[in-house]
């Protein structure tokens, strides 16, 4: 359970281990604001850099400063590639984000593919993998370049895990590749909808364009780092830019195979949070075996004059979400063995 308190409040008193920065869904583009594809949400494209920095200027000023951020992806919007200035806004967020006295882990989402192909993203400033933690000893720890996946230890005993999201995906590569002819094929088995956005009467609306999921070798390799985590006595947070709780999320949001993702976390007792952004509404949900699942509100639909990003503060028994603006506060304690 994860009360809405003020975490400065607490009675322990205690210092926080360490903390980190969290945020979702800039979508920057020098557009007017417009809305949402059902267009029942306002959507503040240039403001979304105003916002971006007030997060960071926060940051820089926090008395025990974050040890690094998680940008859980989307961080330019779709319009980009429309108007053909996707590197020209991609470079005005990241010389914004040069302000930030801390590394940046950026996620990908859907409109990282709407604007760049895979092959970009891996010669791009949004891969962050230079940060990754090697485990020598455990080479099946060690992540495939056929996705975009690493952990890194900001704490002694804390792992963290960046999820691709779009591993098995129709965005962002190659359509005469036999990677994409598998994925379609599996997004049309699920999704006979002429338009594969829309997931009106599906059983599993999360079959849709905009999502993605996960390959099997990189759940063998979540599998692996996990097992190491669990021997090792880690507590471990895991990244994705899709969500994978039903319960904390918009059911049209999830990853395709989010299933399979929850049954790898459920047999292992490592996993204290999952991060994800996507539905720009926010999600909450503790699971039946302890893990929070924290989906972020989105930056884009955040109005001028509110805020939408948090910092995590982590304890040894518990972490505490510090949210600003539309970003709630969360006491997320860890599950007692």
């Amino acid at each position: 359970m994860a009360d809405k308190v003020d975490p400065d409040a607490l009675a322990d008193g205690s210092e926080p281990l360490f903390s980190f920065g969290v945020i979702a869904d800039i979508q920057y583009a020098d557009l007017e604001d417009g809305f949402n594809y059902q267009r029942s949400r306002q959507r503040y494209y240039r403001h979304s850099l105003v916002h971006l920095q007030g997060a960071i200027e926060d940051w820089n000023k926090e008395s025990s400063m974050p040890c690094c951020v998680l940008q859980l992806g989307d961080i330019i919007d779709g319009y980009n590639a429309q108007y053909k200035v996707s590197e020209k806004s991609l470079e005005v967020v990241m010389n914004t984000f040069k302000m930030l006295k801390v590394p940046v882990h950026h996620t990908w989402g859907n409109h990282e593919f709407y604007n760049f192909s895979r092959d970009f993203l891996a010669n791009s400033k949004l891969n962050s993998k230079f940060l990754e933690d090697r485990i020598v000893q455990h080479p099946e720890t060690t992540p495939s370049e056929n996705y975009y996946a690493y952990h890194f230890v900001p704490f002694p005993k804390f792992r963290f895990i960046l999820l691709d999201a779009y591993d098995l995906s129709v965005l962002g590569i190659d359509q005469s590749s036999p990677k994409y002819e598998q994925c379609m094929k599996m997004l049309r088995e699920h999704n006979p909808n002429v338009e594969l956005n829309s997931p009106q009467g599906l059983s599993e609306p999360q079959y849709v364009q905009f999502n993605g999921g996960f390959s099997q070798e990189q759940l063998n390799w979540l599998n692996e780092v996990l097992t190491f985590s669990d021997l090792n006595q880690e507590k471990v947070v895991i990244v994705s830019h899709l969500p994978i709780y039903p319960e904390a999320s918009d059911s049209v949001c999830l990853a395709w195979n989010y299933i399979d993702a929850l049954s790898i976390i459920w047999s292992h007792k490592c996993v204290v949070c999952f991060l994800a952004g996507h539905t720009h509404d926010g999600g909450y949900s503790e699971d039946p075996f302890g893990v929070h699942h924290v989906n972020l509100e989105g930056v884009i639909e955040t109005a001028p004059d509110s805020q939408a990003f948090g910092t995590v503060h982590v304890y040894p028994d518990k972490m505490l979400l510090k949210g600003r603006g539309r970003v709630p506060d969360r006491i997320m304690n860890y599950k007692r063995e």
